[in-house]
């Protein structure tokens, strides 16, 4: 196998820094080059379908990247709609992946944006909480940190949510390709010592670019971890 040039292991024959093999990261390939289709929009936990199979949610500031980052994931143009307008997504949107169903992806609604109704943040708050509180098929959480400003208050709101939940979740850091390696370097340092103050967080931050596909075959490789 051929690992992407971007993967830290596509050096050596055994698992990359982060722990994953060769072997899973061409699988989580194979496995996001098949099926994945949009399933359907939920503005309410009555909307949600049945948790049926186990699911990754994608959480993370409104101006994160998250719809490109997803768009990166699967290998498609369009998945998941993108916007220059921060804030797009209030809805907790979910995708199926696999022919027959393996898994879902859900994006959850962006938070953090300034400009947003006081009731649509109470609104967000309590969807969010609510899923993240009785979803027993949600088996993590990956939340997307911008990394050319690190962990902000708002971030760790969130992550104040997952842990009292006690809903695994990962950090990921977005836009690596916006700063200067050393830069990057020093903000994965200070998020993954945060991480590691958390309950719930893995320990572990992963560095992704949707642009470059920097840490894409990672992100893969950590949403099949996380299902098991």
């Amino acid at each position: 196998m051929t690992e992407a040039p971007d993967s830290p292991g596509a050096d050596s024959a055994g698992p990359d820094p982060l722990g994953f093999t060769p072997e899973l990261i061409e699988l989580a390939r194979k496995t996001f080059a098949g099926p994945v289709a949009f399933l359907k929009s939920a503005p309410t936990l009555a909307f949600i379908p049945d948790a049926s199979v186990p699911e990754v949610a994608f959480a993370g500031r409104s101006n994160v990247g998250k719809s490109s980052l997803l768009n990166a994931l699967t290998g498609r143009n369009s998945l998941a709609r993108t916007s220059n307008t921060p804030g797009r997504t209030q809805e907790l949107n979910f995708f199926d992946v696999g022919e027959p169903l393996a898994f879902r992806l859900v994006d959850m609604p962006g938070y953090g944006f300034a400009k947003a109704p006081k009731d649509m943040v109470k609104k967000w708050r309590f969807l969010v909480n609510d899923f993240l509180r009785g979803r027993q098929e949600l088996k993590r959480a990956l939340v997307l940190i911008d990394a050319r400003h690190g962990i902000k208050d708002v971030d760790r709101e969130i992550m104040e949510m997952l842990d009292k939940a006690a809903v695994s979740y990962r950090l990921v850091l977005t836009k690596a390709d916006k700063i200067k390696p050393t830069e990057l370097a020093e903000v994965a340092a200070r998020t993954a010592e945060e991480a590691r103050k958390r309950p719930a967080a893995h320990p572990d931050v992963l560095e992704t670019s949707s642009e470059t596909g920097l840490g894409i075959p990672e992100l893969r490789a950590a949403v099949l971890e996380a299902i098991g």
